[in-house]
């Protein structure tokens, strides 16, 4: 399926078109959990332990790979699938980016990236640019964005407790 918006790779470099909401958070993580931290990110762990359903054609971040997450429960919760369209795993940075598809209730792209600075210090960032998609999006107006923005503190949260605490 094609994606839903034409700014394709735009949060790999964190240069956000304008004229979109962005959202960009960036947090600490514990010093030495770098790897930890990347193979949480690339593998779906960090969603899955952030509480989101994750279903995906491959158990690793790709280019191409398809996911759809989920939130909520049962007849409330909310499908939105993406296709992975980039990734990096090196000695500086791990993560991936990835765009909407048709039924996202957003149209844009976030990404979710581990970096170790020169001074060794670890960092995790979720840096997104979207638009409302579907009737929901658009009529949650700011409580969406203060969502999206919360959505994101949370996963930092989630990969400290991650790296904390490896499996």
């Amino acid at each position: 399926m094609p994606l839903t918006y034409p700014h394709v790779g735009a949060t790999r470099t964190g240069e956000l078109p304008a004229g979109w909401r962005h959202v960009r958070h960036r947090v600490r993580l514990p010093d030495g959990c770098f790897g930890t931290a990347g193979q949480a990110v690339l593998t779906w762990r960090l969603h899955r332990a952030a509480g989101v359903r994750i279903t995906a054609d491959a158990p690793r971040a790709a280019p191409g790979v398809a996911v759809t997450s989920g939130l909520g429960i049962g007849p409330l919760r909310l499908a939105a699938p993406c296709e992975v369209v980039w990734t990096v795993d090196d000695e500086h940075r791990a993560g991936f980016g990835y765009g909407t598809l048709p039924g996202h209730p957003a149209r844009g792209e976030e990404a979710f990236v581990v970096e170790r600075d020169d001074a060794g210090r670890v960092w995790f960032e979720v840096r997104a640019f979207s638009r409302p998609d579907r009737w929901m999006m658009r009529v949650a107006g700011p409580a969406g964005r203060a969502f999206q923005h919360g959505y994101a503190r949370w996963l930092g949260h989630t990969l400290r407790r991650l790296c904390r605490h490896p499996a």
